[in-house]
């Protein structure tokens, strides 16, 4: 069953548990976002949903691009 559900995307193990490399680049993505909004607004609620924000746009869109639909 795993050979059907595995990508063909480039895999990093983290903790012995391999993760698609979009994934690991939304989290960073949404940690600098979170870390620049931080730092321009002094604030925790904007830099919270903005990091949130740009993490899961960045996740869902290069997940839906690596998995196309056949």
């Amino acid at each position: 069953m795993r050979s059907t559900i595995a990508s063909t995307g480039s895999q990093v193990l983290v903790a012995g548990v391999p993760w698609p490399l979009y994934k690991l680049l939304a989290l960073g993505v949404g940690l600098a976002m979170f870390v620049i909004v931080a730092a321009v607004t002094i604030s925790a609620t904007p830099a919270v949903l903005a990091g949130a924000l740009s993490g899961t746009l960045v996740w869902l869109s290069l997940g839906l691009a690596s998995h196309p639909q056949s």
